[in-house]
């Protein structure tokens, strides 16, 4: 059984990567790719979509951790929730790296608000394919800069997030392949633009434009060929971007390690989302801890934002263990959480929320996703349990 979906502009020779994903428990649902919904309907299949991970899992740490030196980065939908995340909690974020991700905002739909239940998301769907990832909307102002700074301020205003001020003092890193067909490079520029409109100097914002990457994340000796889109969406380009946009946001680092003396630990989500699961989180995310933040307090944090079709549920730990975050968080005192989004009906792909599938507040600090990273965040904060 197939259900109608909402008619996009969609031309399927752009996303030569798509493959319809096999979501189990849900007779019918629309499809997603990558960062939003398309009108490609999908039938369920018969697989177990269990946690597979659920039967490890541990409470998140309490290390004493430096939470007001938190640094956040993402990938494609995981891009957009990095922006946001920061936006609603700048007094904690110090800085941000935008990966194929475009600026704060961008989906929202001038009709927001305006229908009932899932009403808003549905508009938001359609500016959220063709004007903030394909740029096909430009000529009707969408992704205009200026304009989401400006709305931006306003939603300061009204204390929905914390003060721009605390926005104008952070570092932001932002990267865009030459072979990305998924996000345009303009979008992404837009998003340096953004930063700039809001205050942020010139000399606090990096932007990466000439590698030949495709829609993914890049690593300098992990995944496939460097122009590649497509599961697990880590290339290798000879680039290493988890240090790069570390030693931008922090300044100069430790070199990486070459053995880890830490541990990945597989940690409860549950505890920081509400009962009814409005965040539609998985289970289990993953938080990697350097053996020096179990022996003393007061080490930084580093969120990694999945992108979509790039939780546990689809490439297992690719991301977590071979983006090289964990590299340099070991020799340089810094915690790296690694949230997870489940799969679902509304969210096939497991995409993090920037057009509105939680609900209307998911641009604010009240958004469900934002909510529940931040409540992580006070876990590793708190003190009297190390890993």
């Amino acid at each position: 059984m197939v259900q109608s979906a909402p008619r996009f502009s969609f031309n399927s020779s752009r996303f030569p990567d798509f493959k319809p994903r096999m979501i189990c428990n849900h007779s019918f649902f629309r499809g997603l790719l990558l960062v939003a919904p398309f009108a490609v309907a999908v039938m369920s299949g018969g697989c177990n979509n269990a946690e597979q991970h659920a039967s490890s899992t541990r409470p998140l740490p309490a290390l004493g951790a430096k939470v007001d030196d938190t640094s956040v980065s993402g990938i494609s939908s995981g891009a957009y929730m990095a922006g946001q995340f920061q936006m609603a909690h700048a007094k904690r974020v110090v800085g941000a790296a935008i990966i194929a991700g475009g600026p704060y905002g961008c989906s929202e739909s001038i009709f927001a608000n305006t229908m009932p239940g899932t009403g808003t998301a549905i508009l938001n769907l359609s500016k959220a394919v063709n004007g903030c990832m394909l740029d096909l909307l430009g000529i009707w102002g969408v992704s205009d800069p200026e304009d989401l700074a400006r709305k931006a301020e306003e939603r300061a205003a009204k204390g929905e997030i914390d003060p721009i001020a605390d926005v104008v003092r952070d570092r932001v890193y932002l990267f865009t392949g030459t072979s990305d067909r998924t996000v345009a490079p303009a979008i992404v520029k837009h998003a340096a633009e953004f930063y700039e409109k809001l205050g942020v100097p010139k000399a606090n914002i990096e932007l990466i434009s000439n590698l030949p990457a495709g829609h993914a994340f890049v690593t300098d000796d992990e995944g496939s060929a460097c122009s590649v889109s497509g599961e697990p969406y880590v290339v290798d380009c000879d680039y290493d971007q988890a240090g790069a946009l570390l030693k931008f946001i922090y300044g100069d680092l430790q070199p990486r390690a070459t053995t880890l003396s830490g541990n990945f630990i597989d940690f409860d989500q549950r505890p920081f989302v509400r009962d009814d699961n409005s965040a539609e989180l998985a289970e289990t995310g993953v938080v990697y801890v350097p053996k020096a933040c179990t022996e003393t307090p007061g080490c930084r944090v580093h969120i990694a934002f999945h992108g979509c079709a790039q939780n546990r549920e689809a490439i297992g730990d690719t991301f977590i263990k071979e983006s090289g975050f964990a590299r340099w968080a070991d020799t340089n005192r810094i915690v790296v959480l690694f949230p997870q989004v489940a799969d679902s009906a509304a969210n096939p792909q497991g995409c993090w929320d920037w057009w509105g599938y939680t609900g209307p507040k998911y641009l604010t600090r009240d958004a469900p996703q934002i909510a529940a990273v931040n409540r992580m965040l006070d876990a590793l904060q708190a003190t009297g349990g190390g890993a």
